[in-house]
């Protein structure tokens, strides 16, 4: 088998994965802010590192999935005001939200979900260190600011120069940091709004910190894969490495996983432009499963263009895996064939998603010409497609009930009963009354399909 290759965004080229002890892997991953619901953006993130975790596993890792709930923030405390209630019953109520999203979505929950507001202790003793080593300062309205400077290695994960940075910065009003690029590691109290206590006055973490605390009391001062957007990696993740390390006097992480931004329309999806869709908005109109698959057509460090073009050629695809599988009784017994080669060497180089689902396609071809010749060693395919799939969270449904979208029982005895009739029709050659049933189902978007001297049906 082909080694473990992934782009690491700190060296910017593919690395041999070798984790820092032999057959474990930590891995922690930035959740999301909760002062609203998940969108495709979210779901592309928590979907490609679900899957991230079930290779690994895979490959026989014992993975430790870290992912975060930023819990309190500026756009949480704005949201809950406007709300006119407390900011833990908004947030309780979106995490609720993301649970039962991802849920829809089988994403598997984290190993660990570490809250900022559960980690003050950490977020403390980690500031204070900082200011200990000389790499932070207390400013005089109980702020404590992170003192860029004095990490001579700042920007070795985004490639941005300090000086550059510098340049650029704006100064504000009565600017109480020593340089303008300095960031916060603690904010003072402000009239109506939740605070906690500590050594410089009531206030509450910056956003960075919380990070720095949670992933390295979760899975300790060095680690394996750290992973988020790519809209993370300036400033958070720059600045996460920075505080890091002056705190701990230790490499951070080995590395870093970015996953690129969906599009709306060659557009980035953001809530700025409107332009976004939220995961219950999808779920609406598509299957969970199409949704999962539709998130893996392309690879995760490239764009991925939302349209409804794209959504659909994911109902036509997970319909071909699906129409393979109709009726077959999978084998669970062990095989080595060259589809699960190809489709493990597809996921070792970097997690390529597309070249992976392009596997999945062939094995659905192959197994429809076995079906056909009734090969003896179609069960046997049958049962890969299905554990390959299962890697990528696919195909680990009832092939008839997602061919058939989900109707009742009702609407299923209605539509077998005029199937029987038009195959009657046919039997006595009849053929108007049986091409007017066609059409009647056709125009219920009930897709016939003969083979075999059988009818099946899906819904088109």
């Amino acid at each position: 088998m082909s080694e473990l290759q992934i782009y690491n965004t700190r060296s910017r080229q593919k690395e041999t994965f070798v984790p820092i002890e032999q057959g474990k892997v930590g891995l922690y991953v930035c959740g999301m802010t909760v002062y609203d619901h998940a969108h495709v953006g979210h779901a592309r993130v928590m979907v490609f590192f679900d899957v991230v975790v079930k290779h690994l596993r895979a490959l026989g890792f014992k993975v430790h999935y870290v992912r975060n709930i930023t819990d309190i923030d500026d756009k949480i405390i704005k949201r809950a005001n406007e709300n006119g209630e407390d900011f833990r019953v908004l947030v309780e109520r979106y995490v609720q939200a993301l649970n039962e999203d991802t849920a829809a979505l089988g994403i598997e929950p984290p190993d660990e979900e570490p809250r900022a507001t559960t980690s003050m202790e950490d977020i403390l003793s980690m500031t204070q260190t900082l200011i200990d080593r000389g790499h932070a300062y207390a400013a005089g309205n109980g702020d404590v600011y992170f003192d860029v400077s004095s990490f001579s290695e700042y920007g070795k994960l985004s490639g941005k120069n300090l000086d550059d940075l510098q340049a650029g910065a704006r100064v504000e009003v009565d600017e109480i940091k020593q340089d303008p690029v300095d960031f916060a590691l603690w904010k003072s109290a402000k009239p109506e709004e939740p605070s906690w206590s500590s050594p410089w006055g009531e206030g509450r973490p910056g956003w960075h910190i919380e990070c720095s605390a949670m992933s390295t009391r979760c899975l300790g001062n060095h680690f394996d894969i750290h992973g988020g957007g790519l809209d993370l990696v300036f400033p958070h993740h720059e600045n996460e490495v920075a505080q890091s390390e002056c705190a701990t006097g230790e490499s951070f992480v080995n590395t870093w996983m970015h996953v690129g931004f969906v599009r709306v329309d060659d557009e980035k999806m953001s809530k700025s432009l409107n332009n976004f869709f939220t995961i219950r908005e999808v779920l609406a109109q598509y299957p969970a499963e199409v949704i999962r698959l539709f998130l893996l057509t392309s690879h995760y460090r490239s764009p991925l263009n939302y349209t409804r073009e794209n959504l659909d050629n994911a109902v036509a695809g997970l319909t071909r895996l699906y129409t393979a599988l109709r009726g077959m009784e999978a084998s669970n017994a062990p095989t080595t064939h060259t589809l699960q080669e190809r489709f493990e060497a597809a996921m070792n180089d970097d997690f390529n998603t597309p070249e992976a689902l392009a596997v999945l396609y062939e094995a659905a071809r192959e197994l429809n010409k076995l079906r056909e010749s009734k090969d003896i060693e179609a069960p046997a395919l049958a049962g890969l497609l299905r554990e390959l799939g299962a890697r990528l969270g696919l195909l680990q449904g009832d092939a008839e009930a997602f061919l058939r979208g989900g109707s009742n029982r009702d609407e299923d005895a209605e539509i077998e009963a005029l199937i029987l009739a038009r195959n009657n029709a046919r039997a006595s050659k009849d053929w108007a009354e049986a091409d007017r049933i066609r059409d009647e189902l056709a125009a219920r978007k009930i897709i016939l399909e003969d083979a075999a001297g059988v009818t099946t049906w899906r819904r088109g």
